[in-house]
């Protein structure tokens, strides 16, 4: 039995074939198709132009072919970048949440001819009661909250041992699953509250000052610097094909799963609620509002009442 040659896998695996000359299957179609339009052109009216004229006419058009081919901004290539800007530009702006289409105002009403709004797609129709995300024909998302281990500050052979773990528990992965590091704003105004509050109650005085200065240094930090924190989510979708009562159950089996192999890294899995999960979604519509607590978000099928002033 003999062995071939080595080969070297790259380490992106997102990365393009390349087929011809180093150039991927998109950059050889959008060759061909540069080529192609200018030869036609040629044959169309090669006879009647002089050549100078057509070299002049034909080499902006070979220079556009070559920069659409080649040519990338912000990691993408510049034919899907200025596809999406075109699109981007074309699509309505005014946007509401509706169910089909914007109804015209009535005739007697003098409104201003501006374009009517569009529906808003959103992939996420809704929470339910047990924390899941409702994504329609997509299926449902289970959402928890995962704590952090410090790697770097490990043996090598306690990091081997995390790698392994995490490496075990992706390879046992059976649906698409996500994980999201975002940053959140942090309000301290509950802690210095408690600080300050608290440390009436210290049995030394000494203690007492020392809560004040501290309550007075969080609240130097806070304002005069913006306080975030990492946070770290892991995302479970499973799709509907048999049921969402099947598909939520199967997320929130593959959630329990996942704490219980993570655990052996020292990784606490926390799953959100419905109260959570609408927080999450409503920070991550306006990722620079100033924190608020959590608020208590109607599900999908409960009906809204209007409680008593007393």
């Amino acid at each position: 039995m003999s062995w071939g040659q080595p080969v070297r896998i790259p380490a992106d695996i997102e990365r393009e074939d390349r087929i011809i000359g180093g150039f991927t299957a998109r950059q050889v179609a959008i060759f061909g198709a540069t080529g192609g339009i200018l030869y036609t052109a040629y044959l169309l009216v090669g006879d009647q132009v002089p050549l100078v004229m057509c070299a002049a006419v034909a080499l902006p058009v070979g220079i556009l072919g070559v920069l659409l081919a080649i040519g990338r901004r912000d990691g993408l290539s510049l034919d899907r970048y200025l596809l999406a800007a075109a699109r981007h530009q074309l699509s309505p702006k005014s946007l509401v949440s509706a169910p089909g289409k914007a109804t015209p105002p009535p005739s007697w009403i003098a409104a201003r001819s501006d374009p009517r709004p569009a529906p808003l797609r959103l992939p996420a129709r809704g929470v339910g009661s047990d924390g899941l995300i409702d994504l329609g024909p997509d299926g449902v998302a289970a959402v928890s909250e995962v704590s952090t281990v410090s790697f770097a500050l490990r043996t090598p052979d306690e990091q081997d041992a995390l790698v392994s773990v995490f490496g075990g528990w992706l390879n046992s992965l059976s649906g698409p699953a996500q994980i999201l590091v975002r940053a959140e704003r942090v309000d301290l105004t509950d802690t210095i509250t408690n600080l300050v509050e608290n440390a009436r109650a210290l049995p030394h005085p000494a203690l007492t000052d020392a809560a004040h200065e501290h309550a007075a240094f969080l609240a130097d930090i806070s304002a005069r610097h913006d306080l975030l924190r990492r946070q770290v989510l892991l995302v479970i979708r499973e799709p509907c094909a048999k049921g969402r009562d099947a598909a939520a159950a199967r997320a929130l089996r593959r959630l329990e799963e996942a704490a219980r192999l993570l655990s052996a890294c020292g990784l606490t899995v926390r799953p959100l609620d419905a109260p959570a999960t609408n927080t999450l979604l409503a920070s991550c519509f306006d990722p620079t509002a100033p924190p608020t607590p959590e608020i208590e978000f109607a599900t999908q099928d409960e009906v809204i009442t209007r409680g008593e002033h007393r």
